[in-house]
């Protein structure tokens, strides 16, 4: 990782003291390793919550968590402010599971409903069954990804408004509601993908840092990624 250049492609992880499962670190190590395979400059920056959120950044990640964390992650973020001008000046975010939930107007933890940070058109609330398992859809061809996989482990539904479209299309797995999984609007995009997301899609990744560099992205050997999505699709349509 570089050591802080101010021309580093600067990659902030929010909040692991409170938003750190099913390995969603990970998700942070893919986008520094696939930017260094490109002769990028990196500059990884965790901050905790009880830390000021730099505005500055240029990629920000949010993972998955409990619901006694989430909703202080979303009441830190809040009062925070830095993610919403981060945001406004460009910076593209990627949000798992419960970092997810709370980007949208409300979310559901500890039996209650809480305010979201109102960065994307959408609710959650609590669904009828807990949803574990594989993910897999087909994501909204504007993003230009191939289909998409992932491991889900969550109680929420969540249900997108106008403001916001698809990740995807579900073909196995629940996701937002059995019909769609995850959102984007801009350069944010959420999901309930687990895995870490981005080892299982690395076009996914690459799409990321394509909206934080604004720039094309050279191709990079993909043998072992290919053979990960292979094997984790192929063990969903064995059943």
């Amino acid at each position: 990782m570089d050591g802080g250049s101010s021309s580093a492609l600067r990659i902030v992880w929010l909040y692991p003291d409170l938003l750190s499962t099913y390995g969603d670190r990970g998700n942070l190590l893919i986008l520094v390793r696939r930017a260094q395979l490109r002769g990028l400059a990196v500059e990884a920056i965790e901050v905790r919550s009880d830390q000021a959120v730099p505005a500055d950044g240029d990629i920000y990640l949010l993972g998955g968590g409990e619901d006694g964390p989430q909703a202080l992650a979303a009441q830190r973020l809040a009062a925070d402010g830095g993610l919403h001008r981060a945001i406004d000046r460009g910076a593209a975010v990627l949000a798992i599971c419960a970092g997810y939930q709370l980007l949208g107007r409300s979310f559901f933890a500890k039996g209650a409903k809480y305010p979201g940070l109102e960065l994307l058109d959408l609710d959650s609330d609590r669904g009828p069954s807990r949803a574990v398992g594989e993910l897999v859809g087909e994501p909204d061809p504007a993003l230009g990804l191939p289909t998409i996989t992932g491991f889900e482990n969550h109680g929420g539904r969540t249900h997108l408004g106008p403001g916001v479209k698809p990740l995807a299309r579900v073909s196995a797995g629940i996701g937002n509601d059995g019909s769609t999984e995850g959102a984007w609007r801009d350069k944010i995009v959420g999901t309930y993908m687990h895995g870490p997301a981005l080892a299982r899609n690395p076009a996914l990744a690459d799409l990321v840092l394509g909206w934080a560099t604004g720039a094309p992205l050279g191709p990079v050997d993909d043998t072992w990624p290919g053979r990960l999505r292979a094997e984790r699709l192929a063990a969903v349509r064995l059943g």
